[in-house]
């Protein structure tokens, strides 16, 4: 049998006017306990993930592609239709809009079938023609199986975004798709619930947290 982490929370996707794109993610529940990160394209290409210890961002970038890694503190919260970032460089304040016609789409899908990675091979196709760039399942780096599980997506409608001290521009659609692993989130700028399950065969060694 192999290895498994699951990661149980949200994904925000958000493009900005300067080409700037960041992909934030709220863990709840993981087995590297609660914790955010912060991955960010560059209108360069240039690929960095922001993390908030070593061993988060060890695991993180063992499973996606970024150019830099960058430890250092990862504040993220969402309440009350707002989402908040403060990592590093990265500084976000981001309204939660209405739920997207995809998310209602798939709540309709009980939770355990909506997470479950027989059902997110099956309907990874569909799932890439209905959101261009998005997959639900496929393969992360050193031969792990990745699925994404989504139960709820709404709109970012306004936002926020600063680097490096400078105003990254307006909210934009996220274009290009951004290349960190083998799926994107999706173009229009969503907050997403979410489950990640990340499987790794157990002849690979790997001594990273399991939960199986």
């Amino acid at each position: 049998m192999g290895k498994r982490w699951v990661f149980d929370g949200h994904i925000a996707g958000i493009g900005t006017e300067s080409g700037l794109r960041a992909v934030v993610g709220l863990w709840q529940q993981s087995p590297l306990g609660s914790f955010a990160d912060a991955m960010v394209e560059l209108p360069s290409g240039h690929r960095i993930l922001l993390a908030p210890t070593t061993e988060i961002g060890e695991f993180i970038a063992a499973v996606y592609n970024f150019d830099e890694t960058r430890v250092l503190d990862v504040a993220a919260s969402y309440g009350a239709r707002e989402l908040r970032v403060d990592a590093g460089p990265l500084r976000i304040r981001a309204a939660v809009g209405a739920r997207t016609r995809l998310g209602s789409m798939v709540r309709l899908v009980p939770r355990p079938v909506a997470v479950h990675p027989q059902w997110l091979r099956a309907i990874s196709p569909l799932a890439a023609r209905l959101s261009p760039g998005a997959r639900t399942a496929g393969t992360a780096k050193g031969g792990r199986q990745e699925y994404y599980g989504v139960t709820d997506l709404h709109n970012i409608s306004r936002a926020s975004v600063g680097w490096n001290g400078g105003d990254a521009g307006e909210l934009s659609a996220i274009r290009p798709a951004v290349t960190f692993g083998f799926s994107s989130v999706p173009p229009q700028p969503s907050l997403a619930r979410v489950r990640t399950t990340v499987v790794q065969a157990e002849a690979d060694g790997d001594e990273s947290p399991s939960r199986n």
